[in-house]
């Protein structure tokens, strides 16, 4: 891996790695979204490793931006399809460790406050939806319209669960969740553009 890298983290409960896709949620600072990667199949792994270790990945304000516009070798788009397979969880600031290197890490929450000082804001306006100039702002519109249902569906994945059933009941109401929205997408974009039935 590169010298230092933005986006690498690791849940400290667990120390398990991760990568974070979105260090703060609009309207949400104390919460992030993030992709744990020690049990993704290779292709995804892969892929995803090679696009934080790009110049793409790296010059990203958060690195959704990059998975918006990176396509997984299946042809999937990196972002969307994480989020329908269940992969964006979501996590406190405090409870991610931020890994820019093997021997250096800073809480997640800690690295926001910094990152609002430097840019005299405060730690709530610093979602894409958050930035006031017009640039960052047309931006932020542009991204955050494909992400926008991403973030607003995911639910907070408890550390652990107590059972397996418990776990298996939380994935099968988090896909309940997906299917709903999957079907009112399709609605949408009937009303549209209605499909051409083959005569």
């Amino acid at each position: 891996m590169a010298q230092e890298l933005k986006h690498v983290g690791r849940v400290k409960a667990t120390n398990k790695k991760c990568l974070v896709a979105y260090r703060t949620l609009p309207g949400d600072a104390h919460h992030c979204l993030i992709i744990p990667t020690e049990n993704l199949p290779d292709l995804y792994h892969d892929a995803l490793i090679n696009l934080v270790e790009s110049a793409a990945g790296q010059e990203a304000y958060e690195f959704a931006e990059a998975l918006d516009r990176t396509q997984f070798p299946d042809g999937a788009r990196m972002l969307p399809a994480l989020h329908a397979s269940g992969r964006l969880i979501k996590a406190t600031t405090s409870e991610i460790e931020m890994t820019p290197t093997t021997n250096m890490s800073i809480q997640l929450s800690e690295l926001n406050q910094i990152i609002a000082e430097q840019r005299g804001v405060a730690v709530d306006d610093l979602s894409l939806k958050g930035d006031t100039s017009a640039e960052k702002t047309t931006v932020a519109e542009t991204e955050s319209k494909p992400t926008a249902e991403v973030i607003s569906t995911v639910e907070a994945t408890p550390t652990t669960f107590d059972s397996p059933d418990a776990e298996a009941k939380f994935y099968r109401s988090q896909a309940d969740k997906l299917a709903k929205e999957a079907a009112a997408f399709r609605r949408k974009a009937e009303e549209l553009v209605p499909t051409k039935k083959v005569k």
